[in-house]
């Protein structure tokens, strides 16, 4: 397949700096959405990226590394449990999105998006359906947006162990559910995403 398509598309427009973005985070019962924009050099394919679905955890870090020290530009955002019990879900991670996006210190002028809506920008920008694992440059942004959410994670894991958020990373296993009708949820827990759960307990 040819991961540079899309951005030479872009290219082919008269387009200079593409932006690839993607999000983590949309489906986990805890924890903030966060976003990735980034930018790469004209023509730069960078060796074992993919959508970060599809690779391992150690493989995902080894490669966020890379992407930070190759990209022309990168930058992450976020969209915090408030803001998503407050906009909901799907706003938050546009919302974390823009704020990537703005974030950069070099501003793009075109930017391509993981999935079949567009944040509110100010730039060209489109979306792909699955472009994580079509375009170098989304796929890029997905393995920097899973490595610094699950790395938060992480981070949570210590404050709340009895949870085991560094094992799911917030989704909703049998571990973290069986932890939250135990012990209650968290402050970082959306609770909009509790409601089916947290009836059962009253049953």
């Amino acid at each position: 397949m040819d991961w540079l398509e899309y951005e030479n598309i872009a290219y082919e427009k008269g387009y200079e700096k593409i932006c690839g973005v993607d999000e983590a985070g949309r489906g986990p019962l805890s924890g903030p959405v966060c976003a990735a924009a980034v930018i790469l050099p004209k023509g730069k394919i960078i060796e074992g990226v993919n959508d970060s679905k599809k690779l391992s955890e150690k493989k995902r870090e080894q490669l966020f590394e890379v992407i930070k020290k190759e990209a022309a530009a990168y930058s992450i955002g976020w969209a915090s449990v408030e803001e998503i019990e407050s906009i909901n879900i799907l706003n938050a991670a546009m919302l974390a999105m823009k704020r990537a996006v703005e974030g950069l210190k070099t501003a793009p002028d075109f930017v391509y998006i993981d999935g079949n809506k567009t944040p509110d920008l100010e730039i060209p920008c489109e979306a792909i359906v699955k472009g994580d694992a079509k375009s170098m440059s989304v796929a890029a942004a997905s393995i920097l947006a899973k490595v610094s959410r699950d790395r938060l994670m992480q981070e949570y894991a210590k404050q709340y162990p009895e949870y085991g958020f560094e094992k799911h990373k917030g989704y909703g296993t049998k571990l973290h559910n069986e932890a939250i009708l135990k012990y209650g949820p968290t402050p970082i827990h959306r609770m909009s995403f509790l409601r089916k759960l947290l009836s059962k307990k009253d049953e």
